[in-house]
């Protein structure tokens, strides 16, 4: 198992609100991976990532245990989230520059091929491999909720005025429901989560094309993020890719 991740400013944001973690081990072949995209104002989206981060990862690395089933994964992902909501919606509470901030959440549990992912928000998972690149999480926003409806098409959806907007975030309210998925990865394939900044602006077709190219796994992930950059690079862009 092998995994890397890049997060990048972008060209127009004067700070970067994404964060992101992995790690891998190799004794147990098990990968923990998330992606953060935080809301709120400068000073708080920041808090509002990292906390969440910081509080998801700790949570799962403590409860994960060796060999675990998918149910197994999909407990410990939901704890993780539980207490990443209540860590984040007490700071919120307790400061008023704080006030109203969460954060997008993206994280996944690899043992030997089995997977689980849990979001919220619209921060996403996909699988990309010789069978194409399937998108495995459903975006918590109104344009979402609008493809839904049959009142957009996804290629409508790109461009709506109002396609930042989420339905759901983890630390804005006290509780928070999460969307859980498990499946098993084929061998040579690959996970990627990734914040918003890169699918606004890339193309699934895109993201296929550069995760199978030839190189490192440094080297694609760069170029899905040099990708965005070279179209003007609008917001934070980050991907964490594991290749099993």
């Amino acid at each position: 198992m092998n995994a890397w991740g890049i997060t990048d400013r972008g060209k127009v944001r004067t700070q970067n609100q994404d964060a992101f973690f992995l790690h891998v081990s190799h004794e147990s072949s098990q990968a923990v991976l998330a992606v953060c995209d935080g809301m709120g104002g400068a000073r708080a989206g920041n808090v509002a990532s990292e906390l969440a981060l910081e509080v998801f990862v700790e949570e799962v690395r403590r409860d994960l245990r060796a060999s675990p089933d998918k149910q197994e994964m999909e407990q410990t992902l939901t704890r993780a989230v539980e207490e990443a909501n209540a860590r984040v919606f007490a700071r919120a509470q307790s400061n008023e520059a704080y006030t109203g901030m969460g954060t997008t959440l993206v994280g996944a549990i690899l043992s030997g091929r089995q997977a689980a992912v849990v979001n919220i928000g619209d921060s996403r998972a996909y699988r990309v491999g010789a069978h194409g690149v399937t998108r495995v999480t459903r975006d918590h926003s109104l344009v979402e909720a609008l493809i839904d409806k049959g009142d957009l098409t996804f290629e409508q959806a790109r461009s709506h005025p109002s396609k930042n907007l989420i339905t759901r975030a983890l630390g804005t309210e006290p509780r928070v429901d999460c969307d859980l998925y498990t499946f098993d990865l084929t061998p040579g394939e690959h996970l990627l989560l990734c914040s918003d900044g890169l699918t606004n602006v890339v193309e699934d077709r895109e993201i296929l094309a550069e995760v199978l190219r030839e190189g490192e796994l440094p080297q694609r992930c760069r170029r899905l993020v040099e990708l965005v950059n070279d179209r003007g690079g609008p917001d934070n862009v980050t991907v964490v890719v594991a290749q099993v």
